[in-house]
């Protein structure tokens, strides 16, 4: 027998993230970014830096977190991964004081290049071969 796709139970699959999936992802961007702009942490390699927290994307099941991360204004958000991977222990730690879930997500940290292609193709709009066909006026 075949089962309605609404009805499978299946939920974050093709059909996109549940409410809830979005609801606990907003939840811990709200405060992951609140953490990072109000903590010093001990790690050398995070001392000064500014973090941005762009997007939190949670498993179906909510036990992992992937958290888009990114610097404004800079492009070497890889090389501070390893020390954010460091301090995933104590960040989830300070989360779960808050949070009100069974578990606390594992944090895994991916580089946010979203603004870094979006400066991209806003130099490629306004090169002057660009801006040339966009100003020309139509041939008819």
């Amino acid at each position: 027998m075949l089962r309605d796709r609404n009805r499978s139970g299946v939920r974050g699959g093709a059909e996109g993230p549940s409410q809830r999936q979005r609801r606990v992802a907003e939840d811990l961007r709200h405060r992951l970014a609140e953490l990072f702009a109000r903590t010093e942490f001990r790690d050398p390699e995070l001392a000064g830096v500014h973090i941005t927290v762009a997007e939190v994307r949670m498993s179906p099941d909510l036990k992992h977190a992937t958290v888009f991360v990114s610097r404004l204004g800079a492009t070497d958000i890889d090389r501070y991964l390893p020390a954010l991977k460091r301090i995933a222990p104590f960040l989830r730690g300070e989360i779960g004081h808050g949070l009100r879930m069974k578990f606390v997500p594992d944090l895994h940290f991916q580089p946010d290049h979203a603004l870094d292609e979006a400066t991209r193709i806003n130099e490629l709009l306004h090169r002057p071969e660009v801006m040339r066909d966009l100003l020309k006026p139509d041939e008819e």
